[in-house]
């Protein structure tokens, strides 16, 4: 494929921007090269400003749900546009959209929206120490839950480590009371409460993990999630940002049977506009400023262009829900990649949960960090660009999940699994 012109874009945004990008994720360092620069996108397909077309995994990092361009979205943007940008009060639209969610999601009696997936989670872990009147959060290695201070720690060697650091910038004194634990790993959770319960304000976890690549909780490590933040007073925080109304209509909890204290959202709540939401049990969002002491703000938030592409999203997934199919799809791109690596010999597992997958190069399907970075990087390198060299746009690392929407097609499934045969059987070859 020739590209240019994506090229010289990237060369010229090298020298405006750090790293020539306005988010990491979009940068290619886990597949080396350069990033495609894109200019518009329809339906399950992206293009890119030399014209060339790909089938898209990504969907914007999974809020395109119901594919690029929808017609109800976009119509309902464009009216909101000819009534204001902004206006930094309240709107109907803000109401609605709240009323939508918590219809959606069981645990949500009150819902406070925000500007992005990280303002969600910065928020809720306030919440939760403002309202418990403690310090310590526990996270769990591999999940990844925004550029919070706090959050952008790594995991330490033994059962449960106070967390240092792994980005500059983020002090040792914000960091000290992050306390990492393994997914799915029940003994360490347990001893970790046993340790440090009095100081636990809350556990925050993704329910299905995306960003390590899919990564699936079993039974007994939700049950223990819940058992022990009950048993030593602290709050369950289900970070949702990804899995939100796109596992279920109800999220991940209602496919689960999750009961959290607070829930963060994104990505689909917006429509594909920069949105967050965090909400809970009553008694717990009342501590939230004005009605309580915790404080936060957002000039932005709530905006009438991102609460009026929610509701239409929302609307169109409850009125015409796309679920069954999504299922249909994405175990036909399951079973097709499947067949295509193990036809090549290429040691591979597949995670899936409903429209979210990971093809991993990794023997086993992980069930947590210390499992899933032992997946082949340099293999998954080989066969991102080998699929896009057959127009089929995948994460750009190992560790992201990809995502099908409500816009593809069997035939674009079937097209991919023929570019997946391809690409995998010549890294053997």
């Amino acid at each position: 494929m020739n590209r240019s012109r994506s090229q010289a874009l990237f060369r010229r945004a090298q020298e405006l921007m750090p790293g020539g990008v306005n988010s990491p994720a979009r940068a290619f360092g886990g597949v080396g090269g350069e990033p495609i620069v894109f200019e518009r996108a329809q339906g399950a397909y992206l293009f890119d400003v030399d014209g060339n077309r790909y089938i898209d995994y990504i969907g914007s990092w999974g809020p395109m749900i119901l594919g690029h361009q929808h017609p109800k979205v976009v119509a309902a943007v464009h009216a909101a546009v000819d009534k204001a940008f902004s206006f930094g009060a309240p709107t109907p639209g803000e109401n609605e959209l709240a009323e939508l969610i918590i219809e959606a999601v069981p645990s949500i009696e009150m819902v406070r929206l925000v500007n992005s997936g990280t303002e969600a989670t910065m928020s809720a872990i306030r919440l939760a120490r403002g309202f418990t009147g403690r310090d310590a959060i526990v996270k769990f290695a591999g999940n990844y839950h925004g550029h919070v201070d706090s959050l952008l720690v790594a995991a330490g060697s033994s059962a449960a480590t106070l967390g240092v650091p792994n980005s500059p910038g983020v002090t040792k004194g914000m960091a000290q009371d992050t306390i990492i634990c393994e997914y799915n790993d029940v003994a360490e959770l347990e001893q970790t409460f046993a340790e440090f319960g009095p100081r636990i304000a809350g556990v925050i976890f993704e329910p299905v993990v995306g960003n390590m690549g899919t990564v699936v909780p079993s039974a007994e490590f939700l049950r223990a999630l819940r058992e022990l933040t009950r048993k030593h007073g602290a709050l369950l925080i289900c970070d949702e940002v990804m899995t939100g109304f796109r596992v279920a209509y109800g999220g991940a909890q209602a496919r689960l049977g999750i009961d959290p204290d607070i829930t963060t959202l994104g990505k689909i709540v917006g429509g594909g506009m920069p949105i967050g939401a965090y909400g809970g049990r009553r008694d717990i969002m009342r501590h939230v400023l004005p009605a309580g002491k915790v404080f936060q703000a957002g000039t932005l938030s709530g905006n009438p262009l991102a609460t009026a592409a929610g509701i239409a999203t929302l609307k169109e997934l409850r009125d015409n829900p796309p679920y069954d199919r999504l299922e249909q799809l994405g175990a036909h791109l399951e079973a097709g990649l499947a067949a295509a690596a193990t036809k090549a010999g290429v040691s591979h597992s597949i995670s899936r949960v409903g429209s979210m997958l990971t093809l991993f190069f990794n023997s086993q399907p992980p069930s947590g960090w210390k499992s899933a970075s032992q997946s082949d990087t340099a293999a998954y390198a080989r066969c991102f660009w080998a699929m896009l060299e057959r127009g089929i746009y995948l994460p750009c690392s190992q560790y992201e999940a990809l995502f099908v929407s409500a816009a593809h097609t069997d035939a674009d499934i079937d097209q991919t699994v023929c570019a997946a045969e391809a690409a995998l059987a010549g890294m053997n070859g």
